[in-house]
Formats: structure tokens, sequence, C-alpha cells
């Protein structure tokens, strides 16, 4: 039998252990819970701040950079059509010049041409007035070698106008 008390002792199951043993695991879960998972955690979150914190940061640093990149590219074309304006502007204004220009020199052409026209006119007359001089003086040479007589101013008069007429009219 006391082989078999001392099995039985071996195989027995003492509630008082077992009751010691479960209060030693809670006290044990109870201390590393306070001193190990709480800081754990408390390290866990401020991590996942730092990096919750460095995603906005990210986010924000994107938002503004599409931002300015808008902004840009908005400048960007306001200066296209600026210039594109000061060009057609400069265009204009080259155009209206040389339209001025051309009109100017025109103009000029033309002045040139009928001051020119005037000198031909007054030089014809000049030179119609000096052959008609020369005309009289040599005709009235003429008539007095053919008449043998001098000739009065109303006949050089008449002949004067005589041979006028007969040039105009050959000339004509």
């Amino acid at each position: 039998m006391l082989l078999e008390t001392q099995q039985l002792e071996i195989i027995s199951v003492n509630i008082w252990s077992i009751l010691i043993s479960l209060a030693n695991l809670v006290i044990i879960f109870l201390l590393l819970k306070k001193l190990l998972f709480k800081p754990v955690k408390k390290t866990l979150a401020a991590r996942q701040a730092q990096v919750d914190k460095i995603y906005d940061d990210a986010a924000a640093a994107k938002q503004t950079a599409e931002a300015d990149r808008a902004e840009y590219e908005q400048k960007l074309a306001d200066v296209k059509a600026e210039a594109e304006e000061i060009l057609t502007d400069a265009r204009e204004r080259a155009d209206r010049m040389s339209e001025e220009i051309i009109g100017d020199a025109k103009d000029k052409a033309q002045a040139k041409l009928e001051r020119a026209e005037e000198e031909i006119a007054q030089e014809k007359k000049k030179a119609m007035t000096e052959l008609k001089d020369d005309v009289s003086a040599l005709s009235v040479d003429i008539a007095e070698k053919l008449l043998g007589r001098e000739i009065d101013e109303k006949d050089h008069a008449e002949l004067i106008d005589k041979f006028i007429s007969e040039v105009d009219d050959n000339g004509k």
C-alpha cells in the first residue's frame, strides 16, 4: 500500500499548488503588463504618430508642390500670352510704321514728280518764250531783208502772231 499511496501522491493533484501557480501567473502577467506592455504600446503609438506625421507632411508637401506647379504653369501661360501680345503689338506698330514710311515716300515722290513737271512746264514756257523771241527777231530780220524796208511795231506784232499760230497748228 505504501507503494500505492506513493504513486497516488505523485499523480495526485494538489489544489493549493495549482491555485498558487495561477496566482503567480496572474501576478506576473499584471507586472509584465504594467512594466512591459504599456511602455511598448506607448513606444509603438509614438512611432505610429511619427510615421503618420511624416505621411501627413509628405501629403502637405505634395499638395504645396502641386499648387506651386499649377501657379508656375499659370504664370508661364500668362507670360507666354503677354509675350505674344507684345509681339503682336510690335508687328502692328512695325506694319503701321512701314505703311507711314511708304506713304511718306510716295507723297515725297509725288511732290517731287509734280515739282519736276512744274519745272518742266516752266522750262517749256521759257523755251517757247525764248524761241518766240528768237523767231520774231529772225523773222524781223528776214522780213526786212525781203521787203527791203524797216518794219514798225504794228507789222511786227502781226507777223509774230501769224507765225505763232502757224507753229501751234503744226505742233498740234
